[in-house]
């Protein structure tokens, strides 16, 4: 009885911080809308920036055409993710349409180069904290993966794609130079949602395969106070190096910041060791959040 009130306090609160985490992106994108984009003529990339498209040649209002466009993405994305996803994004999309039809934000700058850079920043932090939350204020990312079960292209091909297409009708409506800065606020919005949903300390995983794995695996454990895994592999070429076919591969994960000190330490115990080093996006659980030992 007692685990069963755990287990709903802990979702209970897991929603709370989904809910505030999506409105706290609404605000964002809204003031980067309002306060930047929409006042100067830019545009960003995918449905926002179609709606923004469509506000400049028409002009219908920039909520409309979000909630619009959006609507056959999160159709797609009720088949592909699930119902609950699909009702968050739509709250989401029809708050931050709201928030842009009755909100009034001054304009903040007319310089074109702030406007991409912030306006691209403070869309981008709104979208990211959204997708923290659990949905999404565009729906690109839908059809792109959507599409790339049936396509070959990757789904960072299909956006970018989609996006190219975006700026070049945006280059005969708008004139190439206010497509050129909006490609700058694509570019910078893209940037800060990778911030904002991978986190800002990026991580590393290091595998190293040497003769002195077990000095190597005390080294990083002790010196640096890191966890490591050990897989048992076998070499493939050489006789040299490895005198024993049988082979211990160390795997370990640490902070950008800290891959210099991996190097270190390895290459005071084995100079001929072979390193692998790869970027990982996110990480759960484990030593890696703790602080590190100096």
């Amino acid at each position: 009885m007692l685990n069963r009130k755990k287990l709903h306090l802990i979702k209970a609160r897991q929603r709370a911080r989904n809910i505030a985490l999506t409105f706290i992106g609404v605000g964002l994108a809204c003031f980067g809308l309002k306060g930047f984009l929409v006042p100067n003529g830019f545009i960003d990339g995918g449905v926002t920036g179609i709606s923004l498209l469509m506000n400049h040649v028409t002009g219908v209002p920039v909520s409309l055409w979000l909630v619009l466009f959006n609507i056959p993405f999160i159709i797609i994305g009720m088949k592909q993710i699930g119902k609950s996803f699909s009702v968050r994004t739509l709250i989401a999309v029809a708050a931050l349409s709201a928030a842009i039809y009755f909100i009034d934000f001054p304009v903040i700058t007319h310089d074109k180069l702030l406007i991409s850079i912030f306006g691209g920043f403070f869309l981008g932090a709104g979208i990211g904290f959204a997708m923290r939350g659990g949905c999404v204020l565009d729906g690109t990312e839908i059809v792109a993966v959507y599409a790339n079960r049936r396509s070959a292209f990757s789904v960072g091909d299909i956006i970018l794609i989609i996006n190219i297409m975006i700026f070049i009708v945006a280059a005969f409506i708008l004139g190439i130079e206010a497509a050129l800065y909006s490609i700058l606020t694509y570019l910078s919005a893209s940037k800060t949602v990778d911030y904002i949903v991978q986190g800002i300390e990026e991580y590393t995983g290091v595998t190293i395969i040497s003769a002195r794995s077990k000095e190597i695996k005390e080294a990083i454990t002790r010196n640096l106070g890191r966890g490591v895994t050990v897989y048992k592999g076998e070499r493939g070429l050489g006789t040299t190096q490895y005198p024993e076919k049988q082979i211990d591969i160390i795997f370990t994960v640490v902070t950008r910041l800290e891959v210099s000190k991996i190097k270190d330490e390895v290459q005071r115990i084995d100079r001929k060791a072979f390193m692998v080093m790869n970027v990982i996006t996110e990480t759960k659980g484990g030593l890696i959040k703790q602080r590190p030992l100096h």
